[in-house]
């Protein structure tokens, strides 16, 4: 469509200035129909238009691509993957309330694949982010970092949210626990989270202190899970 119309553009253009006294002379009317429809506008802004919607094609192609990969509805088998891009595309995902909540700060390492299931840890990430983003009373900061050592890969996110008193934290892994209003949560998100992790043969470490924020990491083995056969004995 795009190309259709500036071609019918560049031949309207090629009219007028074919002979622009003979143009005025036979017509007048067409010349009210352009002031009427102010032409010289329609022009500079029908191409605007259209390359806003082409970018947002783009966009909408790219969120139903990122759905896909977030929460792949048929995940029986181990692949090998790249967590700093399942990150990348869950913070695709809640963007549209993370962008009026927090900044948010990219600290990546560039770690190796591991063999995982990809879509159950987009799930503990964006279970985190939700978290962290709720834990932001007014505006504030939200740091991914990722990193390695010689056995593990690491994801972390921390926020500078209110934070945690003990109390909490000794209880946030426990099923339907919540510290949320009624019908703001069911208390099921970190109890998954750690059931996906524990499955993975890894853990998840969460430091908090009231007024200081949360740090909440994970900690995945690079070590190829289908070596772990008892974890996957249930699957």
């Amino acid at each position: 469509m795009q190309r259709y119309v500036l071609e019918l553009l560049r031949l309207l253009s090629a009219y007028e200035t074919t002979d622009m006294a003979q143009l005025k002379l036979v017509s007048p009317e067409i010349q009210q129909l352009k002031a009427d429809i102010d032409l010289d506008f329609l022009r500079q802004d029908i191409e605007a238009l259209l390359s806003e919607s082409r970018d947002g094609l783009k966009r909408v192609t790219r969120i139903v691509q990122d759905l896909k990969d977030f929460s792949h509805p048929s995940e029986s088998e181990l692949l090998w993957a790249d967590l700093e891009a399942g990150l990348d595309s869950t913070l695709r995902i809640v963007d549209n309330e993370l962008k009026y909540k927090a900044n948010v700060v990219k600290a990546y390492a560039g770690i190796p694949q591991i063999e995982c299931f990809p879509f159950q840890l987009n799930q503990v990430f964006m279970n985190l982010l939700v978290n962290a983003m709720q834990a932001l009373e007014d505006y504030g900061t939200i740091t991914i970092r990722t990193g390695q050592s010689e056995s593990h890969v690491w994801v972390e996110v921390q926020d500078t949210g209110k934070g945690m008193p003990p109390e909490v934290l000794l209880r946030m892994f426990e099923p339907f626990y919540t510290t949320k209003s009624v019908g703001s949560g069911t208390g099921l998100g970190l109890s998954v989270s750690y059931g996906i992790v524990k499955k993975h043969g890894g853990d998840i470490d969460i430091k908090s202190e009231l007024g200081q924020g949360t740090v909440a990491r994970i900690n995945l083995p690079k070590t190829p899970v289908s070596a772990h056969t008892p974890l996957l004995a249930g699957r």
